[in-house]
């Protein structure tokens, strides 16, 4: 399975991704994640990326998307992945579905796990990283409605809408269920 995680930031993406990939057994590929690496290595990448979190702005799409596309050559990405974080907009996801095509392979769906914005301030204010403060999370939040939202009607039939708010099992139920996997529910 090909799948792409979207939803605001503080939905229990990261979270219900790596539940997803340890469920269905394929590698959970993680914007944040890759970000992170970078940053912790102190690359050039890394350190660009890093200007523009503190400034609770988002990474350009050619930043991300090296990344991205580096990532998906590596060997264990052959029998499919979760993708979480990318694209998070309608440049982002052509450029995907361009990629995807070229190396002859397609998405098996998009998993979009959405919360109401308030419930969302809330989760991020509770992680207490540095770069959620109330005025980043809100800017976040109108470029995630503004930018990301619009690839729902883009992947059209592909989408599969997960209520994000519960207890994170409950979520990951729905999830499984949604892909037509609900043979892997644990309890």
């Amino acid at each position: 399975m090909r799948v792409l995680i979207v939803g605001p930031q503080g939905a229990g993406k990261g979270t219900q991704a790596t539940l997803l990939a340890e469920n269905l057994g394929v590698p959970h590929v993680s914007t944040g994640d890759l970000f992170r690496l970078n940053i912790g290595h102190g690359t050039a990448l890394g350190k660009t990326v890093q200007t523009y979190m503190d400034k609770g702005e988002l990474v350009p799409d050619e930043v991300t998307s090296a990344m991205v596309a580096a990532r998906l050559e590596d060997e264990d990405m052959v029998n499919g992945w979760i993708l979480d974080g990318f694209p998070r907009n309608l440049s982002q996801a052509k450029w995907l579905g361009e990629l995807l095509a070229e190396r002859g392979s397609a998405l098996t769906s998009v998993l979009v796990i959405d919360a109401p914005d308030e419930i969302l301030m809330e989760r991020m204010m509770a992680r207490g990283r540095a770069d959620d403060t109330a005025d980043a999370i809100q800017r976040r939040l109108a470029i995630y409605h503004a930018e990301t939202v619009p690839l729902v009607e883009f992947y059209g039939d592909l989408v599969l809408e997960v209520d994000g708010v519960g207890e994170i099992s409950e979520v990951q139920h729905r999830i499984l269920r949604a892909l037509g996997r609900s043979d892997l529910e644990h309890g």
